[in-house]
C-alpha cells in the first residue's frame, strides 16, 4: 500500500474533524444545546453513528460524544520514509472523516433547513437540485430494491466529468445496467449533477439518479442509506457494527467514481468507504491500493478512462449484472421507471382523461396467434405531428401448454413496468385508465407505438417462457377499434374482480404463503386468503395461486389451513405450523382478523399500519404516503421502524389497502352480533386514503346498515391526537362508541 495514499487519507481525516470540531462549537455559541437536529421525517437519527455505535443523536448536545470519538479514531501522522503498509490506521481515519461529514451534514440541515428539498425530484426551475438524505418514505420504497434485486447496487459518484457528454454517457451506462447514481461533491466549481441537467438528462429518485449535495460531506448520505438498509431489510441491530459493515459488503453492491482532482478530503472519504467494502475507482493517476483485503478485490484503482469506467467498477466490485436487450431504438431497463414526460418534452399521447387507452392480455389457442406479430391497426408515431393525441388498444394474445386463464392479470400488470421501462416514455394507470406520453426525444431515435409490442414480446418470453409459447400484439389507435377492445375489456375486468370479490375465506381449502419480504424481514411470512390479501397490496389469492403454479418453488407456497382453532378471529393449525417452520421458530402462531390477539406479522412493504385507539375505542390506519402526524403519536415511518421486520406487535398490524374494505378486517375485534363489522372500529384515518377508497367505504357502510359510515370516521382536517378527534366522533355517533371496550380497564 502506497505511503502517499496513507498520507493523505489520515490528513484528510484530521482536517475534516477539526474543521467540523470548529463548527460544532461555534453553533453551539447560537443554539441551545438541547435544539433538535438530526435528518428530517427518518426514524434512523443520524444512520451512520446509530448503525455503527447504537448512539442516538437527537438533540444537539448528543453530537459531543461521537465527534470525540472521531477524535480518537484518528491514527497518529504518517511521518519519515518508513510507513508501515497496514489498512487499519487508514480505516479508522476513514471512519473518523464519516463520523465527521455525518455531523456536518447535520448541521447543515440545522443552519440552512430550506437548503436541501425534500422531494424525489428536483426543482430545476428554482435552481433547487439538492436533495439530502432520503426521508423514509422514500427509503421504505427504494431501499426494498437492493435486497429484491431489482437494483444490484449503486455508482457514488463524486466531483464531476471534464464534459457534459462525458458525464452523460457514464451515467446512463449505469442506468442501463438498473444501479442507482448517487451524486456528491464539486469539481473546478460543476458537478455531474449540473452537467446533466445541461445534456436534458431527468435527475432524481424517479430516474435513480440522486443528487445528494454539492460538497464531499453529502458523500456520506450515500453510506447512511445503506446502512438504513441492513438495519430495515437486513435486521441488523443499531451499535452492531460488524454486522453492518459486513452486510454491506456482502449485499449491496456499491462503490464510488472519482472524477477530477482528488484532494485529501476526498482521500479519507474513500478510506471511510473501504470499511464497507465500497471500493473507489478514479479517472485521475492517484495512489492506489491493489492488493485484496476489506473489499472484495482491490480497494482504490486509479486512471481509468473515462469509457472504460463503468466496466472497471463493476469488475472490481465483483457486480454481476444482468441486461436485458431489447431490440428497439431506445434505452431499456428499470431505471428509466420513474422517468417523467412533462409538457416541454412531449410529442403525443394516448388516454390520460384526453383519449381512451385500454390494456388487455387473453389467453388463445396455439394455432390462433403467430409468435412475434406485432401489428399496429391505424396511425403510428410517424404518421403524427407534436402535440397529436391518439386513443389507443393494446391488446395481447398468450398461448402456451401450460397457460391459464388465472395468469392473464399477472402478465397484463407487466404492461406497467415494461413500457415505463423505455427511455422516454411515461406510463401511468392501468387496465382502461392507462395513460402513454412519448417524448420528443424518444421519437427523435426512432420510437414507434410498435416498439411497444416489440418489448412485450420479448419480455413476456424473458419473464415467463415457462408458461408461454406464443406471444402476438395488436395495438389500435382507431377510435373505433379502441371502443371494441375497450367493451370487450371491462367485461373480462368485470368478471375477474367478481370472482375473487364473491371469494370467501371458509370457501377454500388452501390458502398461499408470501415470503418473498423475508430478505430483510427474516421473520415475516404474510398468508394470503380471499379475504386477506398481502400486506403490500400487490397479492391477492388468485394472484398466488397463478404465482405458484407458474413458479412452484417460489415465495408463494400453498398452505393447507388444516382445523380451525378460532373462526372469529381467524386462526388455523395448518397455518400456525407453516408459519412456525417458515419463521424458523420465531413466530408460532398468528390470527387474521385482530389487532389484539397475536395479529399477522408485518414487513416493511406494508401499503398501510392499523393501531389502536383506546380513549376512541377504536383503530385508526395510515398509508404510507401520508407524512403527517397520527392519533397513535407516530407518523407512518416511525410506526413502520416500530412494528416492522416481521415483528408480532399486538394493537399493530399491517395491511393493504384493498383489506381495509375486505369483509373480515378487524373481524376478531368487531361487534359479536355483525360477523363482518369489524370495519366499525375504524375511527380514524388520513383523508388521502379516505378519499381513495371512498367508494369501496360507502358500499360497506351500506352493508353494514351505516350508510355515513365514511362521514363518521375522522381524519386529519378533524385532528391528529386522541383528544382531538373524540368530540368529532361522539358528535357523529360512531359507532365504535357503543361498542364494548376494546382494551380492559
Amino acid at each position: 500500500m502506497s505511503r502517499l495514499v496513507a498520507f493523505a487519507v489520515i490528513q484528510g481525516a484530521y482536517n475534516i474533524v477539526s474543521k467540523v470540531e470548529g463548527r460544532y462549537k461555534k453553533v453551539l455559541e447560537s443554539y441551545e444545546a438541547s435544539t433538535k437536529v438530526g435528518f428530517p421525517n427518518t426514524a434512523y437519527y443520524l444512520p451512520v453513528i446509530y448503525s455503527l455505535t447504537g448512539h442516538k443523536v437527537e438533540k444537539l448536545e448528543d453530537m459531543k460524544k461521537p465527534l470525540e470519538f472521531a477524535r480518537q479514531l484518528l491514527p497518529p501522522h504518517v511521518k519519515g520514509h518508513h510507513h508501515v503498509p497496514y489498512l487499519g490506521p487508514l480505516l479508522d481515519a476513514g471512519m473518523a472523516a464519516v463520523f465527521a461529514f455525518e455531523i456536518d451534514e447535520a448541521l447543515n440541515y440545522l443552519e440552512k433547513p430550506d437548503f436541501y428539498l425534500p422531494s424525489e425530484e428536483v426543482d430545476e426551475e428554482n435552481g433547487k437540485i439538492w436533495l439530502g438524505a432520503a426521508d423514509d418514505v422514500i427509503f421504505r420504497k427504494r431501499g426494498v430494491e437492493f435486497v429484491d434485486g431489482s437494483a444490484p447496487g449503486f455508482a457514488a459518484i463524486v466531483g464531476a466529468a471534464p464534459d457534459v457528454e462525458t458525464a452523460k454517457m457514464i451515467v446512463e451506462d449505469y442506468q442501463q445496467k438498473n444501479l442507482y447514481i448517487f451524486l456528491a461533491a464539486n469539481q473546478n466549481g460543476t458537478t455531474v449533477a449540473e452537467q446533466l441537467l445541461e445534456a436534458g438528462v431527468q435527475i432524481g429518485w424517479n430516474t435513480r439518479i440522486v443528487p445528494f449535495g454539492p460538497d464531499i460531506s453529502a458523500a456520506v448520505f450515500a453510506l447512511g442509506f445503506a446502512n438504513r438498509v441492513a438495519m430495515a431489510f437486513g435486521g441488523v441491530q443499531p451499535g452492531d457494527y460488524k454486522r453492518i459493515l459486513l452486510y454491506n459488503k456482502n449485499r449491496v453492491f456499491a462503490f464510488i467514481n472519482a472524477l477530477g482532482d482528488v484532494n485529501a478530503e476526498w482521500a479519507a472519504a474513500a478510506g471511510g468507504a473501504v470499511n464497507w467494502g465500497f471500493p473507489t475507482i478514479a479517472d485521475t493517476d492517484i495512489p492506489e491500493i491493489l492488493p485484496y483485503g476489506v473489499c472484495t478485490y482491490e480497494h482504490i484503482v486509479a486512471n481509468v478512462p473515462h469509457d472504460q469506467i463503468v466496466q472497471k467498477s463493476i469488475e472490481v466490485r465483483g457486480l454481476k449484472v444482468t441486461v436485458s436487450k431489447v431490440d428497439i431504438p431506445c434505452a431499456f431497463g428499470p431505471a428509466y421507471e420513474g422517468e417523467r414526460v412533462r409538457k416541454g418534452d412531449l410529442f403525443c399521447q394516448m388516454g390520460g382523461g384526453k383519449t381512451q387507452c385500454t390494456e388487455l392480455v387473453q389467453m388463445a389457442n396455439m394455432n390462433e396467434i403467430e409468435d412475434g406479430k406485432v401489428e399496429v391497426v391505424g396511425k403510428d408515431i410517424p404518421d403524427l405531428k407534436e402535440g397529436d393525441v391518439l386513443p389507443l388498444g393494446i391488446y395481447v394474445q398468450v398461448a402456451g401448454r401450460e397457460f391459464q386463464e388465472d395468469f392473464e392479470p399477472i402478465l397484463e400488470r407487466q404492461i406497467h413496468h415494461l413500457v415505463n421501462y423505455i427511455q422516454g416514455v411515461m406510463h401511468i394507470g392501468q387496465r382502461d385508465i392507462s395513460w402513454v406520453r412519448v417524448s420528443k426525444a424518444a421519437v427523435e431515435k426512432g420510437f414507434t407505438l410498435k416498439d411497444i409490442g416489440v418489448v412485450l414480446h420479448a419480455k413476456f418470453h424473458q419473464d415467463f417462457g415457462k408458461i408461454l409459447d406464443k406471444v402476438q400484439v395488436t395495438l389500435y389507435t382507431n377510435k373505433e377499434d379502441v371502443d371494441k377492445i375497450t367493451a370487450k375489456a371491462r367485461a373480462v375486468y368485470k368478471y375477474r374482480d367478481e370472482r375473487v370479490e364473491k371469494m370467501r375465506d371458509e370457501d377454500v381449502e388452501i390458502y398461499y404463503s408470501c415470503t418473498l419480504c423475508q430478505s430483510f424481514a427474516p421473520n415475516h411470512v404474510c398468508t394470503v386468503s380471499p379475504e386477506r390479501t398481502g400486506l403490500c397490496g400487490a397479492y391477492n389469492w388468485m394472484d398466488c395461486k397463478a404465482s405458484y403454479e407458474i413458479n412452484p418453488t417460489g415465495p408463494n407456497q400453498p398452505i393447507e389451513k388444516g382445523e380451525c382453532l378460532d373462526p372469529w378471529k381467524g386462526e388455523w393449525k395448518g397455518v400456525n405450523e407453516f408459519v412456525y417452520k417458515a419463521s424458523k421458530g420465531g413466530i408460532t402462531s398468528y390470527t387474521f382478523y385482530s389487532i389484539l390477539d397475536r395479529p399477522m406479522t408485518t414487513c416493511g412493504c406494508c401499503e398501510c399500519i392499523a393501531a389502536v385507539l383506546p380513549q376512541c375505542n377504536g383503530v385508526m390506519t395510515v398509508n404510507r404516503e401520508y407524512q403527517g402526524q397520527t392519533p397513535c403519536g407516530m407518523p407512518f415511518t416511525t410506526l413502520a421502524g416500530t412494528v416492522g421486520g416481521g415483528a408480532q406487535t399486538p394493537g399493530f398490524v399491517g395491511h393493504s389497502k384493498f383489506n381495509i374494505t375486505q369483509r373480515k378486517f378487524l373481524r376478531g375485534d368487531g361487534p359479536k352480533d355483525k360477523p363482518d363489522g369489524g370495519l366499525l372500529r375504524l375511527v380514524w384515518m388520513p383523508k388521502m386514503l379516505k378519499e381513495e377508497l371512498r367508494e369501496r367505504l360507502i358500499k360497506r357502510g351500506e352493508e353494514l346498515g351505516i350508510p355515513d359510515l365514511i362521514d363518521r370516521i375522522a381524519d386529519e382536517t378533524v385532528g391528529v391526537t386522541e383528544e382531538e378527534i373524540l368530540p368529532f366522533l361522539k358528535e357523529k355517533k360512531h359507532p365504535a362508541l357503543e361498542l364494548e371496550p376494546m382494551v380492559a380497564g
